[in-house]
């Protein structure tokens, strides 16, 4: 009975293993047979002819360095301030009693004019009082020494040697040479303090303000008013160190005789109107700001009110000014276009086989239009002027405007252009 039933059963059991061989196999086969016929299809493939590559060169605008006779210049900026400015104060106390017309904001005046004028009959009592004294003093100071000669007289008379000081009046008379010493030393200070009632302007100069009037009492050092001298501008110029030895410029420079200051040319807008004004650097610091690492160089400009102004326009207290400093000259020095220089000290160069050389340079100066280079780049030598992307060293290069030969392109094949 089992048998039989083994025996219906098995070609079932082939079926189904059959089915399952089936599901499982084909997708593999199917696979490996996609993958061969791939293989064998690439194996089969002609290749492809290796195409070259042309690689064009990069179009530039060049210019040629040429060799110039330079005079290095800096320019900066600084604000106009004169050397002496005080706070007119007065010496004694009292009521004024006279302003000057001239002492007002913005007025002139001469060195040795009366300014303000303070009461002075106080003052002028304790000069004749003083004098009294001293007159005094005086008479006494004779009396005295004429008993000292007296004195003097009878002891030579005794033929009994030399006398004693006492006898011959000496202590009487150095005690009224004293005196009268110290009642002139009075009267000094008295005729000093009147006249320090008269307060006198020391220097030829201008009023920036005025704090006083007439009938205002004032005390000793009270603030009259705020003067300065137009006899000398000075104008504090920040320089960096760069720019000190373009000009060359010591540190704590003094200008002599034998070693003159530079000349600076100094501009601004007046009234809407530009102005110029000429100067020279006197000094130098004698240490660096240590807030913003630079250097003051003090330029002067004589009588700025004066001869000193340009067509009657003054170089004016307060005012902000250019400042363009002559420096030092660099003989047969390479000049090229600023657009030239990349970066702070290198150029891109073309070569005579046109391609592009990466070069360093020392730069002496540089502004807008030039720059001025003392080494890295000869005189005739051709320099990229306009932009290149891309920059590489040896890139081949096409010279905007020149005839383009065969050799203009460079032909090469991909595996050595990507090398």
């Amino acid at each position: 009975m089992i048998k039989n039933l083994l025996k219906i059963r098995k070609p079932k059991d082939i079926g189904l293993a059959v089915k399952r061989f089936a599901v499982f196999a084909l997708p593999v086969i199917v696979l490996v047979a996609a993958i061969g016929g791939n293989m064998l299809m690439g194996a089969f493939k002609p290749k492809p002819e290796e195409k070259e590559e042309v690689v064009k060169a990069t179009p530039v605008v060049i210019a040629e360095a040429v060799a110039e006779d330079v005079r290095l210049s800096v320019r900066t900026q600084g604000e106009a301030k004169p050397r002496t400015e005080i706070n007119l104060t007065p010496q004694v106390s009292g009521k004024i009693i006279y302003v000057a017309p001239a002492f007002i904001e913005g007025g002139a005046f001469e060195k040795g004019d009366v300014l303000i004028r303070i009461e002075p009959d106080e003052y002028k009592f304790r000069v004749v009082q003083a004098r009294s004294n001293v007159a005094q003093a005086r008479s006494r100071y004779a009396s005295e020494r004429a008993e000292a000669n007296i004195a003097r007289e009878d002891w030579d008379e005794l033929g009994q040697g030399e006398g004693a000081a006492l006898a011959l009046r000496e202590p009487q008379l150095a005690e009224a040479a004293a005196m009268l010493a110290s009642a002139q030393a009075v009267l000094d200070n008295a005729e000093l303090q009147l006249d320090r009632t008269i307060i006198r302007a020391p220097f030829k100069g201008r009023v920036q303000t005025k704090a006083v009037d007439i009938g205002q009492y004032v005390t000793l050092g009270a603030n009259l008013g705020e003067i300065f001298s137009t006899g000398i501008m000075e104008i504090a110029l920040p320089l960096t160190d760069s720019e000190l030895g373009q000009l060359g410029l010591p540190v704590g420079f003094r200008q002599t005789t034998e070693n003159p200051g530079l000349h600076v040319t100094l501009t601004a807008l007046v009234g809407g109107a530009p102005r110029v004004w000429e100067g020279v650097i006197a000094r130098t610091d004698s240490g660096y700001d240590r807030e913003t690492r630079v250097l003051f160089a003090y330029v002067e400009v004589n009588d700025p009110y004066g001869a000193g102004a340009d067509h009657g326009a003054p170089l004016a207290a307060g005012l902000f000014v250019t400042a363009d400093i002559e420096g030092r000259t660099i003989s047969e020095a390479t000049v090229v276009p600023r657009t030239a220089l990349r970066g702070a000290d290198a150029v891109f160069v073309a070569r005579a086989d046109n391609t592009l050389e990466i070069r360093k340079v020392t730069v002496a100066s540089s502004n807008r239009t030039h720059a001025v280079l003392i080494g890295g780049l000869k005189p005739g030598e051709k320099v990229i002027t306009s932009p290149v992307r891309g920059v590489a060293e040896g890139i081949a290069i096409a010279v905007a405007g020149a005839p383009q030969d065969d050799d203009a392109s460079t032909s090469a094949t991909v595996a050595d252009a990507s090398n």
